[in-house]
């Protein structure tokens, strides 16, 4: 798309528009801005490695209400065991497939749009941040009670189908109450054979509240997902995230973590696969605005075939973030000699007395470990698969859920069936 196709869009949205009274000055603000700063371009640091192709050279319109399905809807494929689903597709909330445990509150449309704050306040103003207020649909806000603990995680099923090329914007809102828990899981599957998703999802946690995030993009490799995650914590809370990517032709998480309370950590974890010529990119801040806080950064990505991906992990520790306990890590695995990674992990520290590290490494299967695996009597496949299981382990056995953790590993081992070669 480029900028008379969203010119065109926009002003079909606007007539459209059931939210008119309520929502059409900010739409109208977001898309002037996002007019006035255009799509990103390589000239642009955090976006010079980010190949934007998939989206410019395609023609996308935005989805509307028709776009969701009339009657049932068959989602036994996309099952996963013990958790409480809230199914949205093509971007609409299907009410009728969803389950709400108590505790919870769910608010979309006006009821949503009178209680939220509409915009998104990332640092840096990414045009995607702008075209997601300016397109967004109803929105959703999930809410969790103080002092309530959420037995069951609660799985957010977006689900992308058809034949037509739809771009969608969700919108969601996570707030946990003091003293509460929860786990959360995004999983985006789906069929299209050409989807533009562009979210924002807004993660508040107040003093005290333990969230587990964890986010699946296993859409199909035609798709181009941009995803902007802004979390705020206040004292003493606790935020653990988790990525496992393996879809899309193009996917980028970009991830503002503002630690803004005395004793909050964070912990930001990802797994990325790639191959043929998938492009997924992984940019996240974590910013220490105050004391005696942790947080961790940790991001592995294996390539194969003419795949390529980026890491860009900054960590910011204030002047007043005295006691900050900070880590980043990066490593890379490539499986073929065409892939490419970029890695840039980096810190900005105003404070002194911190502890801070950082490290990235990229390489290929470590030829000394491969011939310890043949002498032992595995074949060449099975040896390069285990050093691969062996690189991922770590990431994998932080899902705690079962029934997502056999998913995901499910996938990692389809995936590494298919792309392991002698």
């Amino acid at each position: 798309m480029n900028i008379s196709d969203f010119n065109i869009e926009f002003d079909k949205m606007i007539n459209r528009d059931y939210f008119s009274d309520k929502v059409h000055p900010l739409r109208e603000k977001a898309f002037s801005k996002f007019l006035e700063i255009g799509l990103p371009t390589k000239k642009l640091e955090d976006w010079r490695f980010t190949n934007l192709s998939s989206i410019s050279n395609s023609s996308f319109r935005i989805s509307e209400k028709q776009d969701a399905p009339n009657g049932d809807v068959d989602i036994s494929q996309y099952q996963i065991d013990d958790v409480e689903t809230i199914v949205i597709y093509n971007g609409h909330y299907i009410e009728t497939l969803s389950s709400i445990p108590s505790g919870i509150q769910l608010l979309t449309g006006l009821d949503y749009l009178e209680k939220t704050n509409w915009e998104f306040n990332s640092p840096e103003h990414s045009p995607f941040d702008l075209l997601n207020t300016a397109f967004m649909d109803s929105g959703m806000s999930i809410v969790v009670d103080q002092n309530v603990i959420v037995e069951k995680p609660i799985r957010l099923l977006f689900i992308s189908s058809g034949s037509e090329s739809l771009m969608v914007t969700p919108r969601i809102h996570i707030d946990l109450g003091e003293s509460s828990s929860a786990t959360f899981i995004e999983d985006h599957r789906g069929d299209s054979n050409s989807f533009f998703q562009n979210g924002s999802t807004f993660v508040t946690l107040k003093q005290n509240a333990q969230l587990d995030h964890i986010r699946i993009q296993s859409n199909s490799v035609t798709t181009a997902n941009i995803v902007n995650i802004q979390v705020e914590q206040n004292a003493n809370s606790r935020y653990t995230f988790f990525q496992f990517a393996d879809g899309g032709q193009l996917g980028r998480l970009n991830i503002y973590n503002e630690l803004k309370g005395e004793g909050a950590n964070s912990d930001i974890n990802g797994l990325t696969l790639s191959n043929d010529s998938q492009h997924l990119d992984n940019h996240v801040i974590t910013d220490h605005q105050m004391p005696h806080c942790s947080s961790s950064q940790n991001f592995k990505t294996v390539l194969q075939d003419n795949s390529s991906g980026v890491f860009n992990g900054r960590t910011i520790v204030r002047k007043d973030a005295q006691k900050t306990d900070s880590s980043q890590s990066n490593k890379n695995l490539l499986l073929s000699k065409s892939a490419l990674m970029n890695s840039n992990p980096q810190l900005e520290i105003y404070a002194d007395d911190v502890k801070c590290a950082h490290g990235s490494s990229t390489g290929a299967l470590d030829k000394d470990a491969l011939f310890y695996l043949r002498s032992r009597g595995l074949d060449v496949l099975s040896a390069k698969a285990l050093l691969v299981r062996g690189f991922a382990t770590e990431l994998l056995d932080l899902v705690k859920h079962d029934g997502t953790r056999d998913f995901i590993i499910d996938r990692f081992d389809s995936w590494l069936a298919e792309n392991t070669t002698a």
